[in-house]
C-alpha cells in the first residue's frame, strides 16, 4: 500500500489549497474499507492531528483550530482524500501527511491518533505567508 500526498504549495493568508491523497497498491473495495487521515508537523513540533474521514465518509473529525476552515473527503472510485483548506492562516504552515487505517470497521469513528493509522504518506509542504 502507498500513499502520495500531493497539493501543497505557497499561498498568502486567506488563501485556500486543496490536498490530495492517492491510495495505490489496492482496489477501490479495499480503499472505502480504510479510514484516512490528515497530519502536520511544524519545524520544532510535534506532528498534530488535523482532520479524519471514516470510512463510510459519513463521519469526521477536525482539530479545533481548523474547524469551519478544513474539510476532509473522500472519492473511493479515485481511490483519493481531500483535505480543502480555506482562509489558511501562517500558523497552518507546516508538512502535511496522509494516513490510512486499514484496520477500520464500520463503526469505526475517524481516528485522531496516530497509532490509529498503519500506513502513512511522505508529506507534502504547506506554506502560509502574512
Amino acid at each position: 500500500v502507498q500513499l502520495q500526498a500531493s497539493g501543497g504549495g505557497l499561498v498568502q493568508a486567506g488563501g485556500s489549497l486543496r490536498l490530495s491523497c492517492a491510495v495505490s497498491g489496492v482496489s477501490g473495495g479495499t480503499f472505502s474499507r480504510y479510514g484516512m487521515g490528515w497530519f502536520r508537523q511544524s519545524p520544532g513540533k510535534e506532528r498534530e492531528f488535523v482532520a479524519a474521514i471514516s470510512r463510510s465518509g459519513r463521519d469526521a473529525d477536525y482539530r479545533d483550530s481548523v474547524k469551519g476552515r478544513f474539510t476532509i473527503s473522500r472519492d473511493n472510485t479515485r481511490k483519493t482524500s481531500y483535505l480543502q483548506m480555506n482562509s489558511l492562516r501562517p500558523e497552518d504552515t507546516a508538512v502535511y501527511y496522509c494516513a490510512a487505517d486499514s484496520r477500520a470497521i464500520l463503526t469505526t469513528p475517524p481516528r485522531s491518533t496516530e497509532r490509529g493509522y498503519d500506513y502513512w504518506g511522505q508529506g507534502t509542504q504547506v506554506t502560509v505567508s502574512s
